[in-house]
């Protein structure tokens, strides 16, 4: 066995650079706050049902945590369609609740970090309100992208350009004196126009939405969106195919994504950011092109973006080494951390996305009613999360895949929320939004008092419930808590002596070298004897339900093992 060279080091300077930002090395997980746990018996998940089960994630050993929206908001797209930017939505709680939530996890040791929604707002804002009543041309419709119509009459929309919700991008208005008027972009749903940053006045207010927050004590923010607030100058049409259908070559993007403006909103915010004690920082969701990355992050822009491709990559050495090799380049290119991130509030959950077929990429074949192989699944997503915890930079959870909940696949239709379902019929991100279960005996599994869940909890989730597998040895929880603790303790996020992959090893087996602990993970459909270098290692952690006899792996699982 032979160690490949390993340019992918970083400097002394920047690992005491890491020791003093938090966020470089972070563990943070997301809580989802209307799936996490609710405290008032309504079925849906809040404030004060996060704060009491603050501890829970200080003894699950995170760093800090994402609060997905609760902002005032009519829950079109679950709370992604803010009506307010500076207050809390009733169904979650009060301003009072927020700053309890952050007085409360900084005494426990935690960060907040809360989400921003800048591409668009609720139609319920009270600027798209006065915009509808305004005039067109008026300074109250300038606040978002309206359009006149093509057509003789304007009756046909500004562009092609097709939402992501599936559909039109583009809504016709009615204006005051009833006749049909201008149309408004809506990137996401109809009931989500997007904010014009073409507009000061924009800028200007989200200035102050940053500022409020950084004020109230949150430690950062996750910006959704993050590459879609600027668009291509003139609107242009979107390119189509022979079959008139917009075309997106692969690896690219839609036009009005990944536009260069965007990144002069984050060197416009990162002073802000900065000019607060206790190194605040930003992390993106830019789905954008790999090579696109070092121009959104680094000492200028955000501080973080999250590395979907390794989300992306399917089960193998080739495809996951990919996704090591090529982020950790790039944004160390900009001395910036790299971002790993397995699940979240919008994808299939890995332990069900790594069940299917390897010839889907994340899990496509939900939507054709394929059942993922859920014990296949489990396995490989519990090997990947030791994989991506051993790796340099910072690591985002997802709440409830350190208890590995797979996705729910069985919802009824009529109670689904997610708005890409009522537009397309597509089972749409429900599935990942289940709230969570705490207690395996209670009404709704501990989530609520009263046995209220907003949507329904499978009988499965019961044996996976926090309280059936804390203490269980060589369950998924005790697992992360035991990586968890490691990670922190051998710093094994801190950039330190880098990443270094092992070659000749068994056919199908990843094999990465951390500092002292080297990581393995095999990939293959069969058991292999680890090499006679490591056969005498220390097993710190594996990824199996049942510790691997000496000296071999077996398939679809994953070992840390510490040479003497």
């Amino acid at each position: 066995m032979t160690l490949a060279p390993a340019p992918l080091e970083q400097s002394a300077s920047s690992e005491q650079a890491a020791r003093a930002e938090w966020w470089r090395d972070a563990v943070v997980y997301q809580v989802y706050p209307r799936s996490f746990a609710d405290s008032d018996g309504d079925g849906m998940g809040d404030l004060p049902g996060v704060t009491a089960r603050l501890p829970y994630l200080r003894d699950l050993g995170v760093d800090a945590l994402w609060l997905s929206p609760f902002y005032t908001s009519p829950q079109n797209d679950a709370g992604y369609d803010v009506a307010d930017y500076t207050d809390v939505d009733p169904r979650f709680g009060t301003l009072a609740d927020a700053d309890t939530l952050i007085g409360q996890a900084h005494a426990l040791g935690l960060k907040v970090i809360v989400d921003l929604v800048p591409n668009h707002s609720s139609s319920d804002h009270v600027l798209f309100q006065q915009a509808l009543a305004a005039a067109p041309g008026s300074p109250e419709r300038d606040m978002y992208v309206f359009r006149e119509g093509r057509g003789e009459h304007g009756e046909l929309p500004p562009n092609n350009w097709t939402s992501i919700f599936h559909g039109p991008a583009w809504t016709r208005v009615t204006e005051a004196d009833g006749t049909p008027g201008q149309w408004y972009l809506h990137i996401f749903d109809t009931t989500q126009p997007d904010w014009n940053w073409e507009n000061p006045a924009v800028h200007e207010m989200f200035q102050g939405v940053l500022r409020f927050w950084l004020d109230r004590g949150a430690d950062g923010f996750r910006v959704d969106v993050a590459h879609g607030m600027v668009k291509p100058e003139g609107l242009p049409d979107a390119t189509v195919n022979a079959e008139g259908l917009i075309d997106i070559p692969e690896g690219e993007v839609p036009v009005y994504f990944d536009n260069d403006g965007v990144l002069d909103i984050y060197r416009e915010w990162r002073p802000i950011v900065d000019s607060y004690e206790g190194d605040r920082m930003m992390v993106l969701e830019a789905w954008i092109p790999e090579h696109r990355l070092p121009l959104y992050i680094g000492r200028e822009e955000a501080h973080q973006s999250f590395n979907f491709g390794f989300l992306q990559a399917r089960w193998g050495v080739e495809t996951m080494r990919a996704a090591i090799e090529k982020p950790l380049a790039l944004a160390d290119a900009v001395d910036a951390p790299t971002t790993w991130v397995l699940s979240n509030h919008d994808v299939i959950r890995h332990a069900s996305r790594y069940g299917f077929a390897p010839d889907h990429a994340f899990g496509e074949g939900l939507a054709r009613d394929e059942v993922p192989d859920a014990a296949l699944g489990l396995a490989r997503a519990r090997a990947a999360t030791l994989l991506m915890l051993a790796l340099p930079g910072a690591a985002y959870l997802y709440q409830g895949e350190e208890l590995g909940l797979p996705e729910v696949r069985d919802i009824p239709d009529e109670l689904r929320e997610d708005p890409s379902h009522h537009r397309a019929g597509v089972p749409g991100r429900d599935g990942c939004r289940v709230p969570l279960p705490w207690e395996q005996h209670a009404p709704a599994f501990g989530f609520s008092a009263t046995g209220e869940s907003w949507l329904p909890q499978p009988a499965e989730f019961g044996p996976l419930a926090a309280d059936a597998q804390s203490g269980r040895e060589g369950s998924t929880l005790e697992m992360y808590r035991r990586a968890l603790a490691l990670r922190s303790e051998l710093g094994l996020g801190r950039p330190g002596e880098g990443v270094a992959f092992l070659e000749g090893l068994p056919a199908g087996v990843l094999g990465v070298r951390r500092g002292e602990v080297t990581v393995l993970v095999n990939t293959s459909e069969e058991t292999v004897a680890l090499p006679s270098a490591l056969a005498g290692a220390e097993v710190l952690v594996g990824s199996g339900e049942r510790p691997a006899p000496a000296g071999e792996l077996p398939a679809d699982t994953a070992v840390w093992l510490r040479t003497a």
